[in-house]
């Protein structure tokens, strides 16, 4: 994946062709990108398994196979000129789109045996052990948004043999106006932001859960940080930020689904984020509260023999 970056962004520099609005290889860009990243997370994740380590071990393999067929067949259309999702214009170009579909069937398929893995595996630390669990959770749900980009607008509905089946966008046709780097949409909806958000929860909790520990190693020097170095004041505050996340991941779908673009969010979309900004911000402040109990970390849980 990484060469194919590389690969890529030299394709967007040097190749003039444009496909759906944007540099033809801008979509293995940014896949292989996104790969990087969740490959990188799985095997950390993978790493932390007491037990079950050959069934992820396959797991794993499965998802580099099938994610590197699925680039394998992005290029390939790249190559060609043409559009790699939703294309039917031909028997090839609809048999390609197929096996791309089922490739992320599988690698959605392994990813929830990686998850369940997960949920089952007793962790020392019980805050890091649920910003896995939970992170690799709302990955999956990100993920299936892709499932729900398949299902063909009611403009294609209405055209006979269609050569486009299917639609990132939601109330406008794809390849209008967009965002600059993302691409997307911003004059509609756009499923590819619940999407990215959902799947990159397995960075981004993990994430905040190493910053959290690490402001704790600091509380000898700043005691503000002190209640950090209370295993389960970080457990609360990771269990709140997942919380947030997942509101904030359906909430994104919702505006999707409903064709608003992300920047013009209508009242109701911005009553539920205020909602989810406040009720997301009582939770983080009763987190913080000092724990009637001694202050000493609670017992790691027992990693079975």
């Amino acid at each position: 994946m990484g060469v194919l970056a590389l690969v890529s962004a030299l394709g967007i520099v040097v190749d003039d062709r444009v496909l759906v609005g944007v540099p033809i290889w801008t979509k293995p860009f940014k896949f292989s990108v996104s790969f990087i990243a969740y490959g990188l997370s799985l095997a950390w994740m993978l790493s932390l398994l007491p037990r079950g380590r050959r069934v992820g071990w396959w797991a794993g393999t499965v998802i580099t196979v099938a994610s590197t067929v699925e680039m394998v067949l992005i290029t390939l259309q790249v190559i060609r000129g043409t559009q790699s999702h939703f294309n039917q214009a031909t028997a090839f170009d609809s048999a390609v789109f197929s096996l791309m579909g089922a490739t992320v069937a599988v690698l959605w398929l392994a990813a929830l045996v990686i998850a369940v893995l997960l949920l089952r595996a007793r962790i020392l630390d019980r805050a890091m052990a649920w910003a896995v669990r939970l992170s690799s959770l709302i990955a999956l749900a990100g993920t299936a948004v892709g499932f729900l980009m398949v299902r063909p607008t009611p403009e294609q509905l209405a055209v006979d043999d269609s050569p486009i089946i299917g639609a990132h966008s939601v109330g406008v046709p794809d390849g209008g106006p967009s965002m600059p780097l993302t691409g997307w949409a911003t004059t509609g909806g756009d499923l590819r932001i619940a999407h990215f958000f959902g799947m990159h929860a397995l960075q981004l909790l993990p994430l905040v859960l190493i910053v959290l520990t690490a402001l704790a190693a600091r509380s000898a020097r700043f005691p503000v940080l002190a209640r950090l170095a209370d295993e389960r004041i970080r457990l609360r505050l990771t269990v709140t930020a997942s919380a947030a996340y997942a509101a904030t991941f359906a909430l994104l779908t919702w505006q999707a689904l409903r064709g608003q673009a992300l920047l013009s969010p209508d009242a109701t979309t911005l009553a539920c984020a205020g909602a989810i900004a406040l009720l997301g911000g009582t939770a983080t402040a009763l987190s913080l509260r000092t724990t009637t109990a001694s202050s000493a970390p609670a017992p790691a849980e027992k990693v079975p023999a």
